[in-house]
């Protein structure tokens, strides 16, 4: 039997996608927000579709800090843009 994929919903375009082709945002219990790239950090999740045009409009409506319960502030989502572009590991 054939594994099944993990697929996500990405919270600005609604698209549901496998896990991997999108960018997971977490807030660890800290209140720290991060990109996680593994997609196995501890914290509150949100996905995102892996391209810049779908930061940019979850910046303008803010949708981050929606679903992940934390203000979320113009400076995050910079750092959030360039941890994407980067796909830096934490």
């Amino acid at each position: 039997m054939k594994k099944k994929k993990p697929i996500r919903k990405c919270i600005v375009t609604g698209e549901t996608m496998e896990k991997k082709e999108l960018i997971r945002v977490v807030r660890s219990p800290e209140g720290e927000i991060f990109v996680d790239h593994s997609g196995k950090k501890n914290g509150r999740g949100a996905y995102l579709t892996n391209n810049e045009q779908c930061f940019l409009e979850a910046k303008k409506k803010d949708a981050l800090s929606r679903h992940l319960n934390v203000k979320v502030s113009e400076e995050d989502y910079e750092r959030l843009l360039e941890e994407r572009k980067k796909g830096t590991k934490r």
